[in-house]
């Protein structure tokens, strides 16, 4: 069973991966993890911690001489911030504690349901391990799985549909665009396809930084060549959809996931909803439209698999909403922590990392293996089973 642990806070010494249940013989480039991470750092709205952070990741254990070797693998990214928090962050005693303490809990943060849960006086204790920081930590694992995944022609992709009240056309991806998505998200500052709509997005991050504010918006995830079956229907727990759901809203700031067009589909009749099945010789199954997300009974059915998700604007406002004061409890300010205006365009780019977590694990389950050769014998018998007997052909 694939796991994947992380440890760490905002200003702590570093965030910390483990992840267990990774086969032997992957091929693992550190290059392409570091660039992961820096993808994570991009984004029109990004706050002044990214100024600060070069993130970088040291792999600890379970790789060595380029490939996995079965047993878990740990890896670190040092926060370089940390030498300014060290006297207050420190493992050890931290005899400058005090001085930044957090006493005026944020509305919409961890800060007060959290200090309340763990009998907590000083909320930093909540809010350093709360913070979006950690999602480094899940982007370098992310960039393991997914180079699982692309060794059976399985790729990620992200693009922000919304910021603000700015929304733009999603772009249906599949095999043939997929090149072309990943070039334009990556060259714009808001991972937008629509350069007009992605100026106006840029316009509206302006405007909620001057007068305070901070601003949410939507994105969708997906997956290009995963094939029919995994997932399961016979319970609850194994659904796809359900799972990778989670995944999805276990990222700070996501307050609601879709499946495919799952919000339209609720309005729409049933023959304007169901992705209907076609045949032909030369393509093999087939459907015209994908409005169920690649997933049908909580398993794939071999179209490009993809969320959306919906962020709410971050809880941090440099403009502070009303608050108490847990020494006192006087009405005050909320406090104010360095933070980001928009994080959208980052929070694509660390769905991807969970999609890719979610998709790796229902992958490994169908295919099983203890190392690459014979997950790769798996899965080219599976495959030979769909074109014999149910004439799939991969498009």
């Amino acid at each position: 069973m694939l796991k994947l642990i992380t440890s760490g806070e905002s200003h702590g010494k570093g965030l910390v991966g483990i992840i267990e249940g990774m086969p032997a013989g992957l091929k693992v480039d550190e290059g392409y993890i570091n660039n992961e991470l820096t993808r994570r750092q991009k984004g029109y709205g990004r706050g002044g911690r990214m100024s600060i952070e070069k993130d970088k990741v040291e792999i600890i254990g379970g790789v060595r001489n380029g490939e996995t070797l079965g047993g878990p693998i740990s890896f670190v990214i040092w926060n370089n911030d940390y030498a300014n928090w060290q006297e207050i962050m420190g493992a050890g005693e931290c005899p400058r504690a005090e001085e930044r303490m957090v006493v005026r809990p944020r509305p919409g943060h961890a800060d007060l349901p959290g200090a309340i849960k763990y009998n907590h006086q000083d909320m930093r204790n909540i809010l350093e391990r709360a913070s979006a920081r950690e999602t480094a930590a899940r982007v370098a694992a992310g960039a393991f799985f997914k180079q699982l995944l692309a060794c059976f022609g399985i790729y990620i992709y992200s693009q922000v549909i919304s910021i603000g009240e700015v929304k733009a056309e999603p772009v249906r991806v599949n095999r043939e665009n997929l090149e072309e998505v990943w070039e334009k998200t990556e060259t714009s500052p808001v991972r937008c396809m629509d350069r007009d709509k992605e100026a106006q997005m840029i316009g509206m991050i302006e405007r909620a930084k001057k007068e305070g504010e901070s601003l949410g918006g939507s994105l969708e995830v997906g997956a290009v060549g995963v094939v029919p079956g995994l997932g399961s229907h016979v319970s609850w727990e194994k659904r796809l959809d359900g799972r990778l759901a989670q995944l999805i809203m276990s990222i700070p700031a996501i307050k609601a996931v879709e499946i495919g067009e799952g919000i339209n589909n609720a309005s729409r009749l049933g023959s304007k909803v169901h992705d209907e099945i076609y045949y032909t010789e030369e393509k093999g199954i087939y459907r015209l439209t994908n409005r169920s997300g690649g997933i049908e009974g909580g398993i794939t059915n071999g179209e490009t698999v993809f969320l959306r998700a919906y962020m709410k604007p971050i809880p941090t406002l440099y403009k502070p909403l009303s608050s108490i004061d847990i020494r006192n409890w006087e009405e005050v300010k909320a406090e104010v922590e360095r933070s980001d205006i928009c994080a959208v365009p980052a929070a694509a780019v660390v769905a991807e990392a969970m999609l890719a977590y979610g998709l790796a694990e229902a992958f490994l389950e169908k295919f099983g293996g203890d190392n690459m050769e014979h997950i790769k014998e798996a899965y080219k018998n599976y495959i030979n089973y769909m074109g014999r007997v149910w004439r799939w052909k991969r498009i």
